[in-house]
């Protein structure tokens, strides 16, 4: 469920696009018009606005936008210029081949229905001209590499029926080749979690926690590590619950000194469309803070508004 406030009576794409151009002549840019138009538009009245815009001043609107703004504040605001997909598919080139830091790469392949991952995979070509399954191949190794591709392009039911025999014998299977054995296999791991729907995944973790005492995720972190581990339990939080996954993100990111702010807009802008209105229920719920509350405390200026004003009304 979106948690972005939409005007009443949508707005005109073309009076957007004076309203921006006139935001940003003269000295200085207007962040505050900005804000207003930009953080109150979904996905699809953000496209037709830079199609309105580069009609009318034969000039791309990320680019004008990067060329005024700067900071965390252009940041947020370039990433949710895109689509669903297309954020996606920027946060995945930018983790794989600009910063090289895998973890955003994992959770977002992770976390996605594998409908959502094969319509990705057309958006990344279609923006960067290469195959995502090749950057993945330069830019990973290991264990971490082959989950990633196989969950990438494995095909996987995503209806709610599950098979409790199957469970049983996949929960046995991840215990002899984890925390029975001396060492881990992990290409059992690897086959098992690629190889069956979300609900089917959810259905083995049950059942490994009534079998073995304890959940699928704490054998995770015992028999594995590094990427792979964060991989594996990315996929097993979020076939359980991702509002409650992503809502510990967004915990870790503003915990301790400084705050994580690349992580944080990754996380508001992605699920802001999606089921962000349950993230800050699942926040609530296990911090006894609201998420606006929190990101208030962490954040300042410009910046701090276009967060909330994703967020949505503190409730």
């Amino acid at each position: 469920m979106s948690t972005v406030i939409l005007p009443p009576v949508p707005p005109s794409p073309k009076d957007d696009a004076m309203q921006l151009h006139r935001a940003f002549k003269g000295f200085g840019c207007d962040t505050n018009a900005v804000i207003n138009i930009l953080a109150h538009r979904d996905a699809v009245q953000c496209a037709y606005l830079q199609q309105e815009y580069r009609s009318m001043y034969y000039e791309d609107l990320l680019k004008r936008l990067s060329s005024e703004l700067s900071g965390k504040l252009e940041n947020v605001v370039l990433l949710w210029m895109h689509d669903p997909a297309g954020r996606d598919a920027v946060i995945l080139r930018q983790s794989l081949t600009v910063t090289k830091v895998l973890e955003a790469a994992t959770e977002v392949i992770c976390s996605r229905t594998p409908a959502q991952l094969q319509y990705l995979r057309q958006i990344y070509h279609a923006k960067f001209g290469i195959f995502l399954d090749h950057d993945i191949e330069r830019n990973t190794s290991g264990n971490h590499k082959k989950l990633l591709l196989a969950y990438l392009n494995t095909p996987r039911h995503e209806g709610p029926e599950t098979n409790t025999d199957m469970a049983d014998n996949n929960v046995v299977l991840l215990y002899r080749a984890g925390e029975k054995k001396l060492g881990t296999n992990e290409k059992i791991f690897v086959q098992i979690f690629n190889g069956h729907s979300a609900s089917q995944l959810a259905a083995i973790n049950q059942c490994y926690n009534s079998k073995y005492g304890h959940p699928l995720k704490k054998a995770i972190n015992k028999e594995t590590s590094g990427h792979f581990a964060h991989a594996l339990s990315t996929i097993v939080q979020c076939v359980e619950n991702p509002a409650r996954y992503f809502a510990k993100v967004l915990c870790k990111a503003m915990k301790g000194l400084g705050t994580d702010d690349t992580k944080l807009i990754r996380v508001i802008v992605t699920r802001s469309e999606i089921d962000l209105h349950y993230i800050k229920a699942e926040y609530l719920k296990k911090y006894k803070k609201t998420l606006n509350d929190a990101v208030h405390s962490e954040t300042f200026g410009n910046y701090r508004a276009f967060l909330l004003a994703l967020l949505g009304q503190n409730r």
